[in-house]
């Protein structure tokens, strides 16, 4: 397995908590960041706006994704710009579909020909990949989030998907491929093997970024010391005749 630092994917980490936003912030493995209204929520987050510039304000060096959550293309544009203008480091997430499944590649096409740089968000079809590859201007940088894990969720093998988005986006050598909705530690090289430029991750895996390339012997020994060290402190005991003639 190769070192995390010989991968040519990027790592951006993926939360709403501010502290482990800025936490993560100190590492250099990680490349970028990304959030989402879901994950804001979930965090506590009341003011999507102030929580915003309190991001940016730490986070001066790498991109930054804060998504749009209005319902209504026109409305969506004009949040795009006003969250475009926060800083030169932001990337405007925009869902691929609104909640009625009709298609934002007009916004898109508007968007990107403004030179506002987008992360188009919630693909999960090739056909959609291929929608946003046309309405991107190739002369503007934009992220085209696929929803691997997600895929992954349905049965399908996300590896030979994201092969394929990449090869769509041949076309559009500004645009990079962002794996989402990582599931599990090794879609990092999951990523890494489909050819993706950035995968998102959440902060409780990134912990595990240390583990790369551990000896598995070694891990094995560990292991085996946790499940007695645990069960010691428990006190736990089995009354073996062992035991009872102790």
């Amino acid at each position: 397995m190769s070192r995390v630092a010989d991968l040519k994917v990027r790592i951006f980490a993926d939360g709403a908590d501010y502290d482990g936003i800025v936490k993560m912030s100190r590492n250099p493995m990680i490349k970028g960041f990304t959030t989402n209204p879901t994950l804001m929520r979930k965090a506590g987050v009341n003011d999507y706006e102030a929580f915003a510039h309190k991001v940016l304000g730490a986070i001066v060096d790498r991109p930054v994704s804060f998504e749009v959550f209005a319902d209504d293309f026109a409305d969506m544009a004009e949040q795009a710009r006003i969250i475009a203008a926060w800083g030169p480091n932001v990337n405007v997430k925009i869902p691929v579909t609104d909640t009625k499944g009709q298609s934002a590649s007009e916004l898109i096409r508007t968007l990107s020909s403004e030179g506002v740089t987008l992360n188009v968000t919630a693909i999960f079809t090739l056909d959609q990949v291929r929608a946003v590859a046309d309405a991107l201007d190739p002369n503007t940088p934009a992220i085209v989030s696929v929803f691997a894990g997600r895929i992954a969720d349905t049965g399908v093998d996300p590896i030979p998907h994201m092969v394929a988005a990449k090869k769509i986006l041949g076309s559009r050598p500004k645009a990079q491929l962002l794996w989402a909705s990582t599931r599990e530690f090794l879609n990092i090289f999951h990523a890494e093997e489909s050819g993706c430029d950035i995968i998102t991750v959440p902060n409780e895996f990134l912990s595990k970024l240390d583990l790369v390339g551990k000896d598995l012997g070694e891990y094995s020994r560990e292991t085996v010391q946790m499940f007695y060290r645990d069960a010691s402190a428990a006190a736990y005991q089995i009354k073996t005749k062992r035991f009872a003639a102790e």
